[in-house]
């Protein structure tokens, strides 16, 4: 059944089954990386209104602005990687 759901581009090994602490252990680590992206978000909005409210810290408030796409896609990018070992998925 889950294979029919996922992309082509990722194949299982068969039914997975997890124990609660690795169930639990998963949801930690998704709430962990929607804290980080929301913060960096929350980043992203605080230095553009900074920079809105006062132009002359532009430059200062621009390197933390641009930085943080950067670190939330890390951060996606680690789950995921997580995600899929903890599943036993595999790119096809």
């Amino acid at each position: 059944m889950m294979k029919g759901m996922l992309s082509g581009t990722y194949q299982t090994s068969g039914p997975v089954t997890l124990s609660q602490e690795q169930i639990m252990a998963l949801h930690q680590k998704l709430r962990d990386m929607r804290h980080d992206v929301n913060g960096r978000l929350a980043n992203i909005v605080a230095a553009a209104e900074l920079i809105r409210m006062r132009p002359e810290s532009m430059e200062e408030r621009l390197k933390l602005l641009l930085e943080q796409p950067h670190k939330a896609a890390e951060t996606i990018g680690v789950f995921s990687r997580e995600f899929e070992a903890t599943l036993g998925l595999t790119r096809a």
